[in-house]
């Protein structure tokens, strides 16, 4: 009889911490270019698994205390970190991932946002695209994978990068909102930013000889302490069930290309 007693009172103590069991928390860093599916799909993963997110932002790649290179090197707490494959490269590189859990969730190409209801100029060939940054007031770009690729390869190979007004952020929400504010004319930016931006239109993606079909991955932060829940989380952000609102965000899923 006591050992019954003893078996009962085990099992409703397993009872009665299996909610707490459930109920696993994880942080999450995530750069804007993946942020639309993100928002979309969080709060069926939280409803179907009992995880709850907690989700910071930053940079996938640039300079400043926002970056999520930055934020990670000072501590902030993180399980997972979604962000442009070269800003998760240069993570890899540092020791501050956990070997073998990156993921390739979604691509997007590099589009050209204007002031909502603004007319919308031809971006579609190099010579169109020349012409609407060297004549734009402003151009804004991200100062993260985006801004770099623009300033560092694209102005440069064209001629034309003493000639370009550019205006970096340190994220694309910045570059979308000095569009609409009127602070610049364009914004050349992840078409995954545009989409989702207030008071702002895609004018259209630029031409494949300048393009950047920028991969956004995730991965588990090295020291993180829920790793299986992180995994968790990787998996659902790359299955079929999150194709739907990864397209309807402007991306394409990686699908079975992914890494």
């Amino acid at each position: 009889m006591a050992q019954y007693s003893l078996n009962v009172i085990a099992l409703v103590a397993t009872l009665l911490m299996w909610p707490l069991a459930a109920a696993a928390q994880l942080n999450v860093l995530i750069s804007g270019g993946f942020s639309g599916p993100y928002e979309q799909l969080s709060p069926e993963f939280e409803r179907v698994t009992g995880i709850k997110l907690v989700t910071g932002s930053g940079s996938s790649q640039g300079t400043g205390p926002q970056t999520i290179a930055a934020q990670l090197a000072r501590g902030a707490p993180a399980d997972v970190v979604i962000l442009s494959r070269e800003g998760l490269t240069e993570l890899i590189g540092a020791g501050r991932i956990v070997a073998g859990t990156d993921v390739d969730l979604a691509r997007t190409p590099l589009g050209v946002a204007m002031r909502a209801g603004a007319a919308k100029p031809d971006v579609s060939t190099v010579e169109a695209f020349t012409r609407v940054v060297v004549n734009a007031k402003a151009v804004a770009v991200p100062s993260s994978t985006s801004g770099i690729f623009l300033k560092n390869e694209i102005f440069p190979r064209l001629g034309i990068a003493d000639k370009v007004n550019v205006k970096a952020t340190p994220r694309g929400t910045g570059a979308a909102a000095m569009v609409a504010a009127g602070e610049a004319d364009v914004a050349v930016m992840p078409v995954s930013e545009i989409v989702h931006a207030p008071g702002v239109e895609l004018a259209g993606t630029i031409a494949d000889e300048i393009q950047l079909n920028q991969v956004f991955a995730a991965a588990v932060v090295a020291g993180s302490k829920q790793i299986d829940a992180a995994n968790r989380l990787i998996a659902f952000l790359a299955s079929e069930r999150a194709f739907a609102a990864i397209q309807s965000g402007g991306m394409e899923p990686v699908g079975a290309h992914r890494k």
